[in-house]
């Protein structure tokens, strides 16, 4: 299989809402993972954040780290002010093997409130769209020449969200800025993941693997729900346990020569969904689409 596959730490702890999981240990988190198949981790709250620290904890158990999020506010900071501000984060990947960061433009955004429906996302002017470009394009060749690909995370309550939102980031930066594709988030909002995958394939430099539940997403869109009551409500899951259709997802990507992580990105609640239940579930149906397409 040319490719492989991690998982993140939200099936076990939630950093949005830090209550999930919070009695669950980073040793149960990195033990489960590895147990269900997974080779690699991105960070999660648990993590120290030191690579020697780190190092040596995840070569116990046999993992390596994938990547992992980064809050940017680059619509309120300048190139510079914002690649300080990422600098010990950025390092921290870099020394310990990873080649993509997730990068998510925060500003103004809702998804860490339970109490604003996502309704109330910021939206960023048509006229706007160049000047964030020409940003995150200055920003992303810079973490390209010091070793790390920008891999830009589209989020439900973000500024970008939409199908749309995402052809206005890649039709306004240059080829270093990286695409994320977050199935789950996506389908959210109401795109098409396998058609953003044909379309971005040459771009797409990082995936998050997340089914979507059907029946969970209409009440949460008819109920204006804000994320973390959709999260907690079953919004998400593993692949192969919703609606989206993976080897639609994954066929342009294996035929464009993508050789990057498939992550598995399932935050639900740990007292409902059971973690290790979950991991191994993600891994089986995943694993499954993964290994035929990528050979």
């Amino acid at each position: 299989m040319n490719v492989r596959l991690g998982i993140n730490p939200l099936t076990w702890t939630n950093d949005d809402l830090p209550s999930l999981g919070a009695e669950t240990s980073l040793e149960t988190c990195l033990r489960e993972a590895r147990e269900a198949g997974f080779t690699g981790v991105e960070l999660g709250n648990k993590f120290p954040r030191e690579a020697k620290v780190l190092r040596p904890i995840l070569r116990d158990h046999g993992l390596d780290l994938v990547s992992g999020w980064y809050s940017a506010r680059l619509l309120e900071r300048s190139v510079d002010e914002e690649w300080a501000a990422m600098r010990p984060h950025f390092e921290l990947l870099h020394a310990l093997g990873c080649k993509v960061m997730v990068f998510a433009e925060v500003t103004r955004c809702v998804h860490g409130d339970q109490l604003a429906p996502l309704s109330q996302r910021p939206q960023l002017p048509a006229g706007q769209w160049a000047r964030f470009g020409e940003h995150l394009t200055a920003l992303a060749e810079r973490m390209q020449r010091e070793g790390l690909r920008m891999a830009f995370h589209h989020h439900m309550g973000t500024v970008v969200q939409s199908a749309q939102d995402i052809d206005n980031i890649m039709s306004s930066t240059g080829e270093a800025v990286g695409l994320l594709l977050d199935t789950g988030h996506l389908t959210y909002a109401g795109g098409d993941p396998a058609q953003m995958a044909a379309r971005y394939a040459k771009r797409i430099v990082h995936v998050h693997c997340k089914d979507v539940r059907k029946q969970v997403l209409e009440r949460s869109c008819n109920r204006d729900s804000s994320f973390l009551n959709a999260v907690l409500d079953g919004v998400f899951t593993v692949p192969g346990d919703g609606m989206v259709d993976y080897r639609r997802v994954l066929e342009p990507l294996a035929a464009s020569g993508y050789r990057g992580w498939l992550v598995v990105e399932a935050e639900q609640d740990p007292a409902i969904a059971i973690p290790h239940v979950y991991a191994n579930l993600g891994w089986r149906n995943l694993s499954a689409v993964a290994t035929e397409l990528f050979q």
